[in-house]
């Protein structure tokens, strides 16, 4: 018998239709002689699995199980996660997934939580020798005082919520009267907000996963061109972008970039498929610098997505990849 996979996407955050445009991506490329497929979308209003005729079933959250157009019981095999942010990517629904016994697609709930924290993320990796820009956390209900944030970041600085993704939420400062309503928007997406100094560089983007029949498997690199200010929700999603892959650097720098992901997936004790992106900044002696931006764990799976972009640029195929990705946790023979 086909295993059955949910593809599990939505959420509670503003990425919701953002990932289950991620969940068609994927259904596309899953190998359907192998598995039966189904979307779980998740969101606060309750969990409904999409079946095949277009209707939808509740889930039942006690085991992860829906009944089928016909009635039947139907309980995955293995779970896709595609949440951009909560709950599916600070390991909320890891957890959940662990306590059932259902093997999952991406990190564990500890990985999870740290990389979705941008600050937590910034200190553990910093311990590691990885450059980070300089940064400060502000929590909902703390005093802020803008002047001394400036003294520290500098400006033009970029205010982001502390969880999340896709932009949403983010400011990039040029002045000091920018901080405080940069600051209040942030905080409408998260109750923690990050304050990052500005880096000047060429913004990348790295792709990259471990099986056991793999190996660490690095994919080429993405360089990113953003015709508006800033790498934003307009550029990532309407088209006002560039993207060139692999990325315009020189042999040595791809090589270390791509040293680099793998180090730091081993670092994290990752699983499954992550994006690491970078700023490339140059030093005073005019050498490339690598700054840590952010790590990924769901990364966005549309068909314009990076990490499509980066598996076509090497040849490889979608399906293959999601093959090694699923069959590490839940080998076909069992």
């Amino acid at each position: 018998m086909k295993k059955v996979i949910a593809i599990v996407a939505g959420g509670d955050s503003s990425e919701h239709d953002v990932s289950l445009r991620s969940a068609a991506g994927i259904d596309s490329w899953m190998d359907k002689e192998k598995y039966d497929v189904y979307i779980v979308e998740v969101s606060r209003q309750g969990w409904l699995a999409h079946l095949p005729s277009g209707k939808t079933s509740a889930v039942y959250r006690h085991n992860f199980s829906f009944k089928d157009e016909w009635g039947k019981d139907i309980r995955p095999d293995y779970a896709y996660i595609t949440i951009h942010g909560t709950p599916g990517e600070d390991g909320v629904l890891q957890g959940y997934f662990d306590l059932l016994g259902i093997p999952y697609s991406t990190c564990s709930v500890l990985v999870e939580a740290m990389t979705y924290n941008k600050f937590s993320l910034n200190q553990f990796l910093k311990s590691f020798g990885v450059k980070v820009p300089e940064d400060v956390l502000v929590r909902q209900g703390q005093q802020v005082d803008a002047q001394q944030i400036v003294d520290k970041i500098g400006l033009p600085c970029f205010i982001k919520p502390n969880g999340g993704g896709s932009s949403f939420g983010v400011t990039h400062c040029k002045t000091l009267e920018d901080v405080l309503p940069a600051i209040e928007k942030a905080m409408e997406e998260c109750p923690e907000v990050l304050i990052e100094g500005e880096l000047k560089g060429v913004e990348i983007s790295n792709g990259v996963y471990k099986t056991k029949a793999t190996g660490m498997h690095v994919l080429p690199i993405t360089e990113v061109v953003p015709k508006t200010d800033f790498f934003d929700y307009n550029a990532k999603y309407n088209g006002m972008v560039e993207e060139i892959t692999p990325a315009r650097l020189s042999e040595s720098t791809t090589k270390r970039v791509q040293a680099l992901t793998s180090a730091i997936y081993d670092i994290l004790g990752a699983s499954g498929l992550i994006r690491i992106d970078y700023i490339i900044s140059k030093n005073e002696a005019g050498d490339d610098v690598i700054n840590l931006l952010e790590i990924n764990t769901t990364p966005g799976m549309t068909p314009t997505s990076f990490i499509p972009q980066q598996v076509r640029a090497e040849g490889g195929d979608m399906t293959e990849m999601l093959n090694a990705i699923i069959a590490d946790k839940l080998p076909l023979d069992i």
